[in-house]
Parts: C-alpha cells; structure tokens; sequence
C-alpha cells in the first residue's frame, strides 16, 4: 500500500516440495540497502466530507449522472480473518469466494450461508515472510480454465534461503477435486530480488486475453534510489504481461507477441507498462476492458490510473499531476508521460487502494462507477469515467472510521465486496458487501 504510512502487503509461498527448477530469474544491478523502515500502524481518522482533489479541469462538459452513497453490510462475521487482504471469486463456483491472508492462509467461503466460518484450503505460513507490514501473501488469481486444470497463481514475498536472496515469488499451485490446494503442487514461475522490505506490490490476475497481469513495487525504501521507475529493464515498478499457458525459451511461461518491449534492446520483454510506484489493486473493468489501478503515492500524492499497454505512469519523475518532490529528476507535465485519471492529496489519505467499476445487475444507478479507498482513513470514493477520461468527478460515497480497507473483490455476479481489518491493521479481519444506501 505505501510508504509514509507504509501499508502494502507482500506474497510469500512455498511448499513442502517447491519446484524451483526453470524459474526465470531476473537480477538487478546491485545499489546499497537501505536501512529498514520502522513497521507503521495507520491511524483512525474520520471519513472526510469533501471529495479528494481530481483531474485538473479540462473545460469538457460533465455527465450529471448522479453517484450513489455506498453502504457497507458486515457478510461472514462468523469468519475468523487474520489480516485479510484479499477477495476472489471461482470462477467455475458461483458459491465461492477464496479469501487471501497476508500471513499464507488462503479461505473458502461458501457465499450462499450466511454463518459459514469458511474452511481453510491453503496454508503455507511457516515459508511466508511477513516480518514487516507489507510483506506476506499478497494476492491470488484463478486460471481462466481452472474447472479444467485447477490451476491458481500468487504472488509472495519469501526469505533469505541458501543461494536465494530476499525476493518477490510468481507460483503455480494446484486445487484438489474437493477444493483443497496441495502446497506442495508449487510451480516458481518468477522471482525477483526485493531490494527492500516495502513497495512490493502486487496485485496477479488474469486478463480477457487470456494473458496473466502482474503489478509489482518499484523496490521500496523512498524515492526510488534503484531508478527503477524509468528502467525498461527491470521487472519492478512495472505491470508485466506473461502467457502461462505457452512456456517458451527455457522459461515456465511464454511472453505475448504484442508486448511493447518484445524484441527492443535493453528492455525486459515481460513488460506492459511501467513508470508505476506501487500499484496496490488493479482491475479489468467488465464491459470495457480497461485496466483500472491505485497507484500508491511517495509523500504528497496518491492516483488512480487507466494502465495502457506501453504507457509511462511518470514514476519517480511524475507523483500524481505533479513533479516528485526532492529527487534529482523531477519533472514537469511531459508528452512521454500518462498523467493519471484522477489524485488525491495526502490531507485526505496516504495509501490508495484500487477497487473495481461495478458492472452488476443488481443495482443500476450504480453501475459505470468505479469504487476505490484509502488504507489508512478508511474512506470510499466513487468515480465515473469513459473511455479513459473522466465524465463525473469523484466523490465521498462512504467508508467506516477506523476500518483499513485492503481490497475490493468482485463476485461472478458483479456483486463488489470489501475486506480489511477494524481497529487498525491487526485488528479482527472483516468483509463487508457494497450496495448502493438508497
């Protein structure tokens, strides 16, 4: 999530039987450690009642369609979640819902019981390194044939091991026929070294080409000292684009034809896009396509952008709509880089999670709107946009005091939910379903 307030989650998993064995690899040019920043704890605040600062005004007309207040009603209670930080939904099970903790658990949830405690499926605890807060098991995707292969793919952040420096983990595992993951099923895919504790990412998640979608940090510390941002050669700070259902070249999966970097020097062919700080969620929307994501912001300014294939979201020159404070290359606005759809100000939040554009039928005078929150505060806020360009700016349409909103999750139905924890980040794990409050 971020790094004033520092409160992303990271992946980490293994299992009894890990195949490492024709794992790509990517290594860094090595730059010194920083020094290891102290855990934070976010700090109830007040929903604010003003909406955060949006897209500069471009004088085009607005749509006046209105956006709904939002309300949150508890689902679940009787789950005992331990930092949840996400939700997933089966895609061959409407009734599923698989909730990801950032210590290695993975939960079942059978969404049709109102009392169901959930099952555990997966465990891999004892490998996962969540030593500091953003490290840990960070997100889970489902293969889009998963009833036909039962595969299902996470990204982690592991420990120090023999020859195995600190690093971030893209793996396979397998499902069962009665729905439980077998840890020892582990597949490396990639492993990247994580120079530091924080900004690990990550959201993996399959997109409507069939591709699988992976945002990674930018390496952590502050700043960026590793000029990770604007190196096209390095797998972090970056959304990756990889086929993994086509291994090619002595690698686990395959690269698509169409990634702007396929066949360019001095650049890693695995990359879609890059100049991104930390993206902490992403989403496909349903009807469009468009990749949403919440960029976490350095100290001034956290955004949400729509991720085009080849594009340069400014990082570390750019924060937000401005030039980054206190480094050497900061810049003014420049052609070369994607400004973002809209920010918000650090006086309004510090940690921006990305959440999903609601395409459900249930409630129609909510869908077209793009529902994202902040970490820290707990706020809600509800954009529309079209096309890439915002139509309705954003506003307040809900959240709860001292509740950390982890991450979004959409059901089969289009139905969007929120996890997190009350009471600050160790707080009692908790998921609450959205819906318009008229």
């Amino acid at each position: 999530m971020n790094n004033a307030v520092s409160i992303v989650l990271s992946v980490v998993v293994a299992g009894s039987a890990t195949i490492f064995v024709g794992a790509a690899q990517y290594t860094p040019v090595p730059k010194p450690m920083p020094k290891p920043m102290p855990k934070p704890m976010p700090t109830p605040a007040a929903v604010p009642e003003t909406s955060p600062a949006s897209a500069p005004s471009t004088g085009s007309a607005i749509s006046e369609t209105a956006i709904p207040k939002v309300q949150m009603r508890r689902v679940w209670p009787k789950a005992k979640l331990i930092r949840p930080v996400q939700v997933v939904a089966r895609p061959d099970r409407g009734d599923r819902l698989y909730v990801v903790e950032q210590a290695g658990r993975v939960i079942e949830i059978d969404s049709t019981d109102p009392e169901n405690a959930g099952r555990v499926v997966l465990d891999i605890k004892e490998p996962v390194f969540d030593k500091f807060n953003e490290q840990g098991l960070l997100s889970l995707a489902f293969h889009p044939k998963f009833a036909e292969n039962h595969f299902l793919y996470v990204w982690y952040t592991a420990k120090k091991t023999g020859k195995l420096p600190d690093r971030e983990v893209l793996a396979r595992f397998t499902a069962k026929d009665d729905g439980m993951i077998d840890p020892a099923s582990q597949l490396v895919l990639l492993e990247v070294p994580d120079p530091a504790w924080n900004h690990n990412g990550g959201t993996v998640l399959f997109g409507p080409d069939g591709y699988l979608y992976l945002s990674t940090g930018d390496g952590g510390a502050g700043n960026d000292p590793w000029g990770n941002g604007q190196n096209t050669n390095s797998l972090l700070a970056a959304m990756l684009r990889i086929d993994v259902d086509h291994p090619a070249e002595g690698k686990p999966y395959g690269i698509p034809s169409d990634n702007p970097f396929v066949g360019k020097a001095d650049s890693a062919p695995e990359i879609f896009a890059y100049g991104l700080r930390n993206v902490w969620r992403m989403s496909f929307d349903r009807k469009t396509g468009e990749i949403y994501a919440g960029d976490v912001g350095q100290n001034a300014w956290e955004e949400i952008d729509i991720v085009t294939k080849g594009g340069n979201y400014g990082w570390r020159p750019r924060e937000g709509f401005h030039p980054t404070q206190g480094v050497e290359d900061s810049s003014e606005a420049d052609p070369k880089f994607i400004e973002p759809l809209v920010e918000y100000p650090h006086k309004d939040g510090v940690s921006v999670t990305g959440g999903y554009v609601y395409r459900g039928t249930a409630y129609p005078n909510l869908v077209g709107v793009y529902l994202y929150a902040d970490y820290a505060v707990g706020t809600m806020w509800g954009l529309r946009a079209v096309g890439g360009k915002l139509t309705v700016p954003p506003v307040v349409v809900g959240g709860k005091s001292g509740f950390c909103p982890a991450s979004f999750g959409e059901a089969l139905d289009g139905s969007l939910f929120l996890c997190g924890t009350n009471s600050g980040a160790d707080g009692p794990g908790m998921i609450y379903q959205l819906s318009p409050s008229n």
